[in-house]
């Protein structure tokens, strides 16, 4: 038997809609500064190895601090951590649009990457908490994600639009809309009694997961400018490993850890998240060598390089209207071995690159396709990924999920610079389709690892039928 949809009122969709807004303006801030780099560097006089930190500082304070984020919007309230972490993002952002020195601006990036660890994972718990599990939660997860998928692509072309007045718009622009998203969101968001995890703080697991994950991070992302076999890169990540292990040593014998490895017992957590980095680090690798491709390569000017990538953007930004019936119809791991076959296809056509690209044939159709992978497996990654949890735990769910995105991303980024930069300069095509093979090769492991989930299910699903087939014994 169906169930008719519940209509939401007026105060839920503007709720959802605050969300949607802060997460759209987080993904838009990991992307948007992207194609305005050569202006900043030009107006700053920044040196290239100095450059790439204005993108790898918010990636430093994102992905650092995601676990810490989530785990504190559960401990101390999901509506005041988001919007402590607005308000901040709202004022560095003005600051990071006014300052005249390379070093402030690093500072205000990486400022800005910590507010959206924490409004990241408070968010989409504040969804998850607020829509009941099912139908409801889909079509807001659905919405949601669609956002911050579009934000991540609309970026690239906004970013574009905005360098052609001015670099320090691509700053500016989010502070009226954050500003406007705060006032919506005291009124807006529920008041209501929220369903905290209990016990005391893990002051020492929360030192060495952010620690363990701001050195990890950092070893990653600086790793193709100094070598990924130097004693500086080898002795970084020798150390993120250590303080790893620890963190899971003392989390094992802590009375109220900040991670409960117990979650990590579902297989479909683990899938989920595992696709996720397949799926967002493939992505950010590609979008990375692209931009090479097509403006230090092929001359494309900011503006028609963000153009490019606009099928890709639309695309995903119409999902959000049916993906989560899909889900309802077909269920979540369906979607993402579709999504991932799609992803996959995107990058194969891209694999044609060369010197004169045709738009009909590749440009167009690959972005197409890159945009039906996003809008299947974006959501259907994040409902699997908080299935099944509960309330109390949402925050660390989200935290969990974002950081899988935000650390893969920084690790196939890093490995696409390093084969984009190690290629020979006599055929730059051939070094071109290697990167974009680096996230042709992650996009299979994502369907593989999409496969053994529908695998599971339907061996389970067998196990559940085959008693009902055994006469009953007397």
């Amino acid at each position: 038997m169906t169930h008719a949809p519940v209509r939401w009122d007026a105060r839920l969709w503007g709720a959802l809609a605050v969300l949607c807004a802060v997460i759209f303006l987080d993904a838009l801030d990991v992307s948007m500064v992207g194609v305005a780099l050569p202006s900043i560097q030009a107006d700053l006089g920044l040196s290239t190895a100095t450059l790439q930190w204005v993108i790898s500082g918010y990636v430093l304070g994102y992905g650092g601090l995601l676990l810490l984020g989530g785990r504190t919007a559960d401990l101390l309230g999901r509506r005041r951590v988001f919007l402590v972490a607005l308000a901040v993002f709202a004022v560095v952002s003005l600051l990071g649009g006014l300052v005249d020195n390379g070093a402030l601006l690093i500072a205000a990036r990486f400022i800005k990457g910590v507010t959206a660890a924490f409004t990241a994972p408070a968010a989409l718990s504040i969804i998850t908490t607020t829509f009941a599990e099912g139908p409801e939660r889909n079509r807001a997860l659905s919405i949601f994600t669609a956002c911050a998928a579009s934000g991540f692509s609309l970026g690239l072309v906004l970013s574009g639009l905005l360098t052609e007045i001015g670099w320090r718009w691509t700053f500016l622009m989010p502070v009226p809309v954050a500003a406007v998203a705060f006032l919506a969101a005291l009124k807006l968001l529920p008041k209501k009694a929220e369903k905290r995890a209990s016990g005391g703080y893990d002051l020492i697991g929360a030192s060495l997961i952010t620690l363990s994950m701001l050195v990890l991070v950092f070893g990653v992302v600086q790793a193709p400018e100094v070598g990924w076999f130097t004693l500086e890169t080898l002795g970084t990540l020798a150390a993120a490993a250590v303080l790893l292990g620890l963190f899971v040593y003392a989390e094992l014998r802590v009375k109220h850890p900040l991670v409960r490895f117990g979650i990590l017992r579902s297989a479909s957590i683990v899938r989920a998240n595992l696709g996720l980095v397949a799926l967002f680090g493939s992505y950010v690798g590609f979008q990375f060598v692209a931009m090479q491709y097509f403006q230090n390569f092929l001359k494309w000017s900011a503006l028609e390089t963000a153009l490019a990538f606009l099928p890709c953007a639309v695309l995903v930004a119409v999902s959000s209207t049916w993906v989560g019936n899909l889900a309802d119809r077909f269920g979540t791991g369906r979607l993402i071995a579709v999504g991932s076959v799609a992803l996959a296809a995107g990058y194969a056509i891209f694999l044609g690159v060369s010197r004169e690209p045709s738009l009909a044939l590749m440009v167009i159709p690959g972005m197409v396709v890159l945009g039906i992978a996003f809008a299947l497996s974006f959501p259907s990654l994040n409902i699997q990924a908080t299935s099944g949890v509960g309330d109390n735990e949402q925050g660390l769910a989200s935290g969990l999920l974002n950081t899988s995105g935000q650390v893969g991303g920084a690790i196939v980024l890093a490995v696409s610079t390093a084969v984009l930069t190690s290629g020979s300069a006599a055929d730059p095509i051939a070094t071109f389709r290697a990167s974009i093979a680096v996230s042709l090769v992650l996009a299979v492991v994502g369907l593989v690892i999409a496969l053994t989930g529908l695998r599971s299910r339907k061996k389970a699903t067998a196990e559940v039928e085959e008693p009902a087939k055994v006469p009953a014994s007397v």
